[in-house]
């Protein structure tokens, strides 16, 4: 689904990035870990043509990212709160987002109703603009309108922070059930080890901007996580 072809980034003469060949089934909920500085918002940003490579190629259903509009109709994705229009309130940032993904109003209506657990009575018909909204309600608004539409790969750049333990739940069960029931790509990174071995069926460890371990989940990959970032 996702491949990677000698991919670096390259910032005022440093690498911050360096993978020769990596490659994310379709399907599969792929994890990057990471101490902060170590590239995993730079990759994602690869990956979404959010900037350009120094080298080598982001390729997505077997087309290359960079300059084309394909990829983009079938991908989802929150990276940070730059991906909101703070001066919209919650309804109308999702009536904005929707219509550019081809949704009616039938279906917007639906998509707001679908997540009124997850928003926890905290988001809609508050009317409140969503710059004056907590940091974690405005992570709800961002996570929840990148899986809009439905969209075959979904890629989420520390989903976990600022939200609340129940909301942190929720959210792992909404990624467990887009992993195993309906078999979207995930792209996740988290500094959270526990979450990221409970949604992941692969983990790479990214250190200074080079994949340091690649692992597939099982009932030792915590630990091993664990002991790599106590070493």
């Amino acid at each position: 689904m996702i491949e990677v072809d000698s991919l670096t980034k390259v910032y005022s003469g440093m690498r911050v990035l360096d993978i020769p060949q990596l490659q994310i089934p379709e399907g599969q909920s792929f994890g990057l870990v990471g101490n902060n500085g170590a590239g995993k918002t730079t990759f994602f940003r690869l990956i979404l043509d959010l900037i350009r490579a120094s080298t080598g190629h982001v390729i997505s259903d077997q087309i290359p990212v960079a300059g084309s509009e394909h990829w983009k109709v079938y991908t989802g994705s929150y990276l940070d709160k730059g991906f909101l229009i703070d001066f919209l309130t919650p309804e109308e940032y999702f009536a904005f987002a929707g219509e550019i993904k081809g949704l009616s109003s039938g279906d917007i209506r639906d998509f707001m109703q679908k997540n009124t657990e997850f928003f926890a009575g905290e988001v809609l018909g508050k009317k409140k603009f969503i710059r004056d909204l907590s940091a974690g309600n405005q992570q709800k608004v961002g996570i929840a309108a990148s899986m809009m539409g439905n969209p075959r790969v979904i890629i989420l750049d520390e989903p976990f922070n600022s939200l609340d333990p129940t909301t942190q739940i929720r959210l792992k069960n909404m990624l467990n059930d887009l992993r195993e029931h309906h078999k979207v790509t995930l792209l996740i990174s988290s500094h959270d080890l526990n979450h990221i071995t409970e949604v992941c069926d692969r983990i790479c460890i990214l250190d200074k901007g080079k994949v340091v371990q690649d692992l597939i989940t099982n009932e030792q990959t915590l630990e091993t996580l664990k002991e790599y970032f106590s070493a």
